[in-house]
């Protein structure tokens, strides 16, 4: 009996390959980690023969924007990831990450940003470099990762810690080498988060001259960037700027339009990528196809309470000239934390605390607990984040539908989650976030077109950050692939309910391996962290 030729042969597919152009009836074969053939393979076995009649298969989705630096060391099934389809998550984003670092650097972003990327008990914590990081991820999770090299982490390490002043040219000197060498150990770009201490301390002149680093290596910039409320404007052209002096590719990432003063200026966002895209720059975004962001609450507070290390924070909250201080920078004036814009308590709502205690509060916007506690919407606040050591993550409702629309529509959009995985009840687009593109906006608004939506998916972010053999149905590549129903695919993680996994995603590969099988986990450990070059 002749041996199989396969390995996996998934037939009669309708196959969306990635690359925008119409889908085709085929077949799709894989041996060990490679696509080896697609089209009709007539009698051809496999070990494993997979019936796909009336279904997509595709490319793996890479999202362009998570949290999971932590979480998918802690819990490396990565199930609110693989289970939507995503086989790539990208790492490192906004400047907040965990490598490269010292024992201090490392203890320090550990401590300050919990609320964001967890702080799971059981990892060895042992690393040091890009490189010791990103071996952590090698056949040890469900998911493919990628990283970006983090401002926060390279900042604090040149610097000694996370200092409010511009680098001595020593310092830059050092944060420069660290860039490189990130950079040759497998870092696909380099981010940063400039409404987040650190990095809210670097001037312009200093992330220019980091990316120019990272731009001898290709890699991208993707910031967060100064401002998305009432200065988002100067903010983009500060990113467009840096840009165009350091000739770097530059990635808007989580593009969104909130607060009130912006709500009509979507067109004026995407006018400014399209400037920038005529004079020959490389400018490209991704987004979230929802109207709700996602953060941590001190991330609100003024920059200046942001570099307190979490017992001078606890300790300046209990102070009541400096509560004051805050509360009229937060409330009344619009502070950086708040991007220029007076808090509205009412778009606010909790989503995840560190004790017990205060576990009711989950799911509730601030306005209304404050008003249960009997207490001001502030001081509600305030005496949250002094019980939970500043460890409280939100969800903020301040986005507007028409916007997500329109920029989903440009033809440099691509696909980011921001996927946040801690807390009790966090924004269901980590769990949701691709199917209700597939599901909302292709099949039933009718807004992108199924192969538009899946190239924004695949091939247009594997282009984005360098990976050159995924991304498409195509011979000789990663066999990173996702099977689904273009008729029951749908997105069922809500606000109220988030961790819930989408329903029509039945066949999930990740480097040749099934993670998903049939719609449930395999506990197959294929990914590993890609790294660029």
């Amino acid at each position: 009996m002749p041996r199989p030729s396969y390995d996996l042969l998934i037939r009669r597919g309708r196959i969306v390959d990635g690359s925008d152009s119409r889908w085709f009836v085929g077949d799709v074969a894989i041996k060990g980690d490679r696509i080896v053939a697609v089209g009709a393979l007539g009698d051809a076995s496999a070990r494993r023969v997979l019936e796909a009649s009336g279904k997509v298969v595709c490319p793996g989705f890479i999202d362009l924007h998570t949290h999971g630096d932590l979480v998918h060391l802690a819990e490396p099934d990565a199930a609110p990831r693989v289970m939507q389809g995503v086989t790539t998550d990208v790492i490192g984003q906004d400047g907040l990450s965990y490598a490269p670092v010292d024992a201090p650097t490392l203890a320090y972003f550990r401590e300050q940003f919990k609320a964001v990327n967890g702080d799971p008990p059981g990892l060895s914590y042992d690393w040091r470099s890009v490189s010791e990081f990103l071996a952590q991820f090698d056949g040890k999770t469900s998911i493919n990762v990628a990283y970006l090299l983090p401002h926060g982490p390279v900042r604090v390490l040149a610097m000694g810690g996370p200092e409010d002043r511009p680098p001595t040219e020593s310092e830059m000197r050092r944060m420069k080498d660290l860039v490189a060498q990130g950079m040759r150990e497998g870092c696909v770009g380099f981010s940063t988060g400039l409404t987040y201490a650190p990095m809210s301390f670097a001037s312009t002149d200093e992330i220019a001259e980091l990316c120019g680093v990272a731009a001898r290596f290709d890699g991208v910039f993707m910031p967060h960037l100064r401002s998305y409320g009432t200065k988002v404007m100067e903010a983009m052209d500060e990113a467009v700027q840096i840009a165009r002096r350091s000739r770097i590719a530059l990635h808007f990432t989580h593009h969104q339009v909130v607060y009130p003063v912006n709500e009509h200026r979507v067109q004026a966002y995407l006018d400014i990528i399209d400037r920038a895209r005529a004079e020959g720059m490389d400018v490209t975004c991704d987004s979230y196809p929802y109207v709700a962001g996602s953060t941590f609450l001190r991330g609100f507070l003024p920059g200046w309470t942001q570099r307190m290390s979490v017992s001078q924070f606890i300790e300046a909250l209990q102070n009541p000239t400096i509560r004051g201080r805050i509360r009229n920078e937060l409330e009344v004036t619009g502070c950086d934390g708040s991007h220029g814009v007076p808090i509205d308590w009412t778009k606010v709502q909790i989503s995840g605390v560190k004790t017990e205690k205060n576990a009711e509060w989950v799911g509730m916007r601030i306005a209304d607990a404050a008003r249960e506690a009997g207490v001001t919407p502030f001081d509600f606040a305030a005496e949250l984040l002094v019980q939970e050591e500043g460890e409280v993550a939100c969800v903020a409702f301040m986005g507007f539908e028409h916007a997500v629309q329109a920029i989903m529509q440009h033809p440099a959009h691509m696909v980011g989650s921001d996927a946040i995985m801690t807390g009790a009840r966090p924004h269901p687009r980590a769990w949701g976030c691709h199917a209700r593109y597939l599901a909302r906006y292709v099949r039933e608004l009718g807004i992108l077109r199924l192969e538009e939506a899946v190239r924004k998916m695949t091939s247009a972010p594997a282009a984005r950050i360098g990976l050159t053999d995924r991304g498409l149905v195509k011979k000789g590549l990663a066999a990173d692939i996702v099977v689904f129903d273009p008729e029951t695919i749908q997105d069922t993680a809500t606000f109220e309910d988030p961790k819930q996994h989408p329903t029509g995603v039945h066949l999930v590969i990740v480097n040749g391996q099934i993670v998903v099988d049939e719609g449930r986990h395999t506990h197959v450990r294929s990914g590993r962290a890609l790294r660029r070059g």
